[in-house]
């Protein structure tokens, strides 16, 4: 049986035609891989933004449609239209794309088509725990029965650990640097991965965590004998940072600038600098143009250097994978990974079970990791041999 649902037009366009019946006149159910989202008929309710689609009609023989705005229910995937449509007439679901799409007035504007682009590179979560139960569980296997709920709990599991350093779970976000020079952390953040501003021209330029600064988790009033201040509640009162007051405005585009005229700046510790030519006495962490960020631990923000303000940057951080709950995404090429890693989770917290399977299923999981590992890595040779041209040179000094 084809894995494949959707026909072309589908995929690529997102739109769906249907021709009213005798038989049929009024329902319609789509087949799309992506399910339809339903919030109002009516275009003037706010509900109705939250549609991922939308109706076009077109009498018989007429190639111009326009967008039903008539009242019509959803059910799953079923549209039923009230009252029903005259027999002949065209019906078209489009789904909202970048492009408008290319029916009534071209103004069915979302992502939910280019959303699903690409999608038969994973398997949901869901689909993966259900797989486990047909093929894993049952009599006669390892697994004689399970709870579901504890297999939700190892596929989480398992998605957060190969999230970490073996599914592409790398996401990006493009923000600009506002004058407070901090941005929050995104919603689903775990850690960062790199932090780029972007030039004119497109390209990334990497920005650095410096250990010049730091960010305070406390900044308690203090009194004259160092004794922290409580307010009316008996709680100490907390005060502004002067640490990060100083480093907003300290002078780091006056050493930037010193950079790009090739003047080093020399930092003595005292929050003074000098520049000299040439490359004597440099500091390593000084030596770039780019900038620097730190995290605020007690915000959860990141803080840029006073030279950032007003830049395009790219923030790449990687999440747990399991944001969007049971429709989070699996690479395909990693699904006989989680298998496995369910397999040895499920027996080894069981008692009585004999060692030397709880040691078997440890050895599939860790080789099944490892090529999927491999296989995400998409490791091409033609790349690698670009990569390593001119590796041979001599180096001069």
């Amino acid at each position: 049986m084809s894995l494949i649902k959707e026909n072309n037009r589908q995929y690529y366009a997102g739109a769906q035609s249907f021709l009213a019946t005798t038989e049929n006149p009024s329902d319609f159910t789509t087949t799309f891989d992506t399910d339809l989202v339903f919030g109002s008929y009516d275009p003037s309710e706010t509900n109705y933004a939250l549609n991922n689609f939308k109706i076009y009609v077109a009498a018989p023989g007429d190639i111009n449609y326009t967008e039903y705005i008539d009242e019509y229910t959803v059910v799953g995937n079923t549209i039923s239209i009230d009252g029903g449509l005259d027999v002949n007439w065209s019906v078209v679901v489009q789904l909202k794309s970048e492009t408008g799409g290319e029916y009534g007035d071209r103004s069915a504007f979302g992502t939910t088509v280019e959303e699903n682009w690409g999608s038969y590179a994973y398997t949901k979560l869901d689909d993966i725990i259900n797989n486990f139960l047909v093929a894993y569980v049952g009599a006669g296997k390892l697994i004689p029965s399970v709870k579901r709920t504890d297999l939700i709990f190892f596929a989480k599991r398992a998605m957060q650990e190969f999230s970490y350093d073996t599914l592409k779970s790398i996401k990006s976000k493009e923000l600009s640097i506002p004058p407070s020079l901090s941005l929050a952390m995104p919603q689903d953040y775990v850690n960062y991965v790199k932090m780029s501003w972007v030039d004119n021209s497109g390209v990334k330029h990497v920005i650095y965590p410096t250990t010049l600064t730091s960010n305070p988790y406390k900044s308690p009033v203090q009194d004259s004998k160092g004794l922290p201040l409580q307010d009316n509640f008996d709680n100490n009162i907390t005060g502004t940072s002067v640490t990060e007051n100083r480093w907003e405005n300290n002078r780091i585009g006056e050493i930037n600038s010193d950079l790009r005229d090739g003047l080093l700046p020399i930092y003595d510790g005292l929050g003074n600098y000098e520049t000299r030519s040439g490359a004597y006495g440099i500091d390593p962490k000084l030596a770039q143009v780019n900038g620097w960020f730190t995290i605020n631990e007690r915000k959860n923000t990141f803080s840029f250097s006073n030279d950032l303000v007003g830049r395009i940057i790219i923030l790449e951080y990687i999440s747990d994978g399991l944001a969007y709950d049971l429709d989070t995404k699996v690479p395909k090429m990693a699904e006989e990974a989680m298998y496995a890693y369910m397999s040895h989770a499920i027996l080894s917290t069981r008692s009585g079970q004999p060692e030397y399977i709880i040691n078997r299923l440890s050895r599939e999981k860790t080789a099944k990791l490892r090529n999927a590992k491999i296989r995400l890595s998409n490791i091409k040779l033609e790349e690698i041999s670009q990569v390593m041209r001119g590796k041979s040179k001599w180096l001069k000094h």
